[in-house]
């Protein structure tokens, strides 16, 4: 781990790098397998982007470990049943469980400069409580965007706060096998992860499944 940076999300990452870690968790991490799993890359270095999708559906109980859905990545950030305290609708504006938001509450608009240590902000966690999902750094999510993009979500360091809010349908995506400062990931799972302290000789602390990417374009999932 770099010196520093145990606690910070791991950035300059793909989404290959993300898919990778993935199904290495998914066959037990230790010698497991990083090509197949969760997504069958099959030793490819830059595969073809919309032929890869997840190969274990949560929905039907098969478990395993995925860079997180737009769909999981976006309740997991915004959602707050109204019965227990929620907005209106149940989804806030920013993933604060608020909205409206401050630099107070989040690491965006260069308030800070560079990413912050998971939980700096930790009176502003989601419902679900997770942290950081509004700035500090952009995060992929497993969502194909077309035959060139993946998506992600939620604003970084040096973005301002429309970028981190519930209603901005207009998507960061990026190349998959494109990485950066400003980009990491949130992985998913229905069995409980492992904590970072686990998988600190490879990439350092991943506690709640954090995130990675480089902002190179906007379009509509």
């Amino acid at each position: 781990v770099k010196t520093g940076f145990d606690n910070k999300p791991v950035n300059f990452v793909s989404f290959w790098d993300a898919a990778r870690f993935s199904n290495w968790l998914t066959n037990g991490g230790g010698s497991g397998d990083t090509e197949t799993g969760m997504y069958n890359l099959n030793g490819i270095t830059n595969p073809t982007n919309n032929t890869v999708a997840r190969q274990l559906d949560f929905s039907l109980g098969q478990n395993g470990v995925a860079v997180a859905s737009e769909n999981e990545w976006y309740k997991a950030a915004y959602y707050q049943p109204v019965g227990a305290g929620g907005d209106t609708d149940s989804y806030w504006l920013y993933p604060t469980a608020s909205n409206s938001i401050t630099t107070a509450d989040a690491n965006y608009a260069n308030s800070v400069g560079t990413v912050t240590d998971v939980g700096t902000y930790s009176s502003d966690g989601s419902y679900y409580g997770t942290f950081d999902q509004g700035g500090n750094v952009w995060e992929w999510n497993d969502a194909i965007v077309n035959t060139d993009y993946r998506g992600a979500r939620g604003g970084s360091f040096n973005y301002f706060d429309p970028s981190l809010q519930s209603s901005n349908r207009t998507l960061t995506f990026s190349p998959p096998h494109n990485d950066g400062d400003l980009i990491g990931f949130r992985v998913s799972s229905l069995a409980p992860i492992p904590e970072p302290s686990a998988y600190a000789a490879i990439l350092g602390c991943l506690g709640l499944g954090l995130a990675l990417m480089r902002r190179k374009g906007r379009g509509t999932l």
